[in-house]
């Protein structure tokens, strides 16, 4: 099931999903002592993160955060290095942050840093997943067709050319050359077993990939699709990406 809000702004959009966010890492904490997130990069996730970072009901002393993909061969201090983004963007701001593990897609073996991360994530039941969903409607760089049976937590992917087009498109890289073929991604099932998973998704380049997310059917094709069977996914849109919802419902399932 997808709980839709539409908010005005892309402002409200990131506070109302963090607030929502926040409230799901306390009660974690309170029931576990302790909260497991995912947090996402992208253009997407800016007011999100920042409204995150700056909220006080937070023990973040509590909180061990993951990131859901990373190029690889991408050096930390590339301008498009998801490490890079999340240090600027996250862990900087909390300096009390029990752990966040992050993704080296520039490792020297990719098979044992697919082997750390699996390891580390299992050991690590996710409370919330914050995400995107992009242009060609993909979920984390789980690009169409996506692979809803895969067994990893991470696995290796090949990046499409549409979603290799919107990361030159949002600026993150000079020439559509220099974007990266491949990159370490969770795995969909991975992200489908977090207890709640919620989407920050605005502007009006997203509003296909959120009308054939919604209305379409469920398949491997538009990625996204398969959060309509997820327990407690929410979805917040602003009026550019909501804008070619036949009806902005505010539940839609499988």
């Amino acid at each position: 099931m997808i709980e839709i809000h539409v908010m005005p702004d892309k402002a409200a959009l990131g506070k109302a999903a963090a607030t929502l966010g926040a409230t799901a890492i306390g009660r974690a904490i309170a029931a576990h002592g302790e909260a497991n997130i995912v947090v996402a990069t992208g253009a997407s996730q800016f007011e999100l993160l920042a409204a995150l970072v700056a909220s006080a009901d937070i023990d973040w002393s509590r909180v061990t955060a993951f990131h859901l993909d990373e190029y690889i061969a991408m050096p930390p201090d590339h301008p498009a290095s998801f490490r890079r983004y999340l240090t600027e963007r996250f862990t900087s701001h909390l300096p009390t942050l029990r752990a966040f593990h992050f993704i080296a897609g520039d490792a020297p073996d990719l098979g044992g840093e697919l082997a750390r991360m699996n390891t580390l994530i299992t050991q690590h039941p996710i409370d919330v997943t914050f995400a995107g969903i992009g242009e060609n409607a993909h979920l984390a760089f789980n690009d169409p067709p996506a692979d809803f049976d895969a067994v990893e937590p991470f696995r290796q992917v090949k990046l499409d050319e549409r979603c290799r087009a919107q990361q030159f498109g949002e600026g993150w890289f000079p020439t559509l050359d220099a974007v990266p073929r491949e990159a370490i991604s969770m795995t969909v099932p991975q992200i489908m077993r977090s207890e709640q998973v919620i989407l920050a998704v605005p502007d009006r380049r997203k509003a296909e990939a959120v009308r054939d997310t919604l209305e379409g059917p469920i398949t491997p094709m538009v990625p996204a699709s398969i959060l309509r069977r997820h327990p407690a996914c929410h979805l917040f849109l602003d009026p550019p990406s909501a804008a070619l919802l036949r009806q902005t419902r505010s539940t839609v399932g499988a």
